[in-house]
């Protein structure tokens, strides 16, 4: 099983991704993205939680993607493999222009 991070190894990880956050509980990101390029970077965020069996909470606005990840084996914290999902998370975002 997976183990929570505390807030400050959350914190440290986040340097290396931008524009995420941390309320200690989870990890977010707004993404800033036309709404039929946002339908699309949903579909690819999918493939890539089924591809690791893992997954998060993605919310399609009119001009945005909202992102939130947190572990629910573990209570809904933050642990590795969210890091490791909001790292993949941004290496496709600027392929679908979001920013």
């Amino acid at each position: 099983m997976a183990e929570a991070l505390s807030r400050e190894q959350i914190e440290e990880h986040l340097k290396t991704l931008d524009g995420w956050t941390t309320d200690g509980r989870r990890i977010e990101r707004l993404y800033s993205i036309p709404h039929i390029q946002g339908a699309a970077f949903i579909t690819h965020i999918a493939a890539i939680q089924n591809d690791i069996g893992h997954h998060s909470d993605a919310t399609l606005g009119y001009k945005t993607v909202h992102v939130s990840i947190s572990s629910s084996d573990i209570g809904g914290y933050v642990a590795e493999h969210d890091i490791e999902l909001a790292r993949r998370i941004q290496a496709i975002a600027s392929a679908h222009g979001a920013g």
